[in-house]
């Protein structure tokens, strides 16, 4: 049986089952895929969303650790292929055309005012001393140019976190990842393990940062300037 919590399964996805045409309940019966049903795989959000409102369907969902990835929804072919004619002949419209360009701008209007927020907010947590402002202004820009990217899986698309706290979980793990030996670890397989370990890099990490606050001399082996030289 697969176990209920965080990268599960909910009870109404499947997981692919052993063979061609079956699927794998949460709890591990296979069940036969129904006839006439094929898998529409993820991609296109529109399609997905209608097939979804049109009836039945089935949720395709695929565990890797503590991550649940979709592959897709079973539905009645005849329902998805009937769907997809009506929207491809949408799609095929100056309207529609339109319609795109004016999201694609909006879109684009939308990351850049968020990428200038968080930039901001980047530079407020860091906070650094005026003598080290250049500094600190490099940073905001490596880590926003790392984190801010749509699609990206970083915490800085996370809505569960404010914008403040995302520039700080943000900074503190591209500091692990550029300025300390994480990348370099063998991490024993002992649960708790890995988070211990960042706990006490981003300790590391703030200590760093703090002498940049402070304006306090800076070693000439820095890691920090030494990742930023390395862009």
């Amino acid at each position: 049986m697969l176990k209920m919590g965080r990268g599960a399964l909910n009870e109404n996805s499947f997981l692919p089952g052993p063979k061609p045409g079956t699927v794998s309940k949460p709890d591990g019966t296979v069940v036969p895929v129904p006839d006439g049903w094929e898998l529409l795989p993820p991609g296109d959000a529109a399609l997905t969303r209608r097939v979804k409102a049109a009836g039945n369907y089935w949720i395709m969902e695929e565990v890797r650790g503590r991550k649940v990835f979709s592959k897709g929804i079973w539905a009645c072919a005849v329902t998805i292929g009937t769907i997809r004619a009506v929207l491809e002949s949408e799609r095929s419209t100056e309207k529609f055309a339109r319609t795109q360009v004016a999201n694609a701008r909006r879109r684009e209007a939308l990351q850049s005012q968020y990428e200038d927020d968080f930039f901001s907010a980047v530079l407020d947590f860091l906070s650094f001393h005026q003598k080290n402002h250049d500094v600190g202004e490099r940073l905001a820009r490596a880590v926003t140019e790392h984190a801010t990217p749509v699609g990206s899986g970083t915490v800085a698309r996370t809505r569960r976190l404010s914008l403040s706290e995302r520039a700080e979980a943000a900074v503190i793990a591209w500091m692990r990842h550029n300025t300390t030996a994480y990348e370099h670890m063998i991490v024993p397989g002992v649960k708790g393990k890995r988070r211990e370990i960042r706990r006490m890099l981003a300790s590391q990490s703030q200590q760093l940062l703090k002498m940049y606050r402070n304006g306090t001399v800076v070693p000439m082996n820095c890691p920090l300037q030494k990742a930023l030289d390395q862009r």
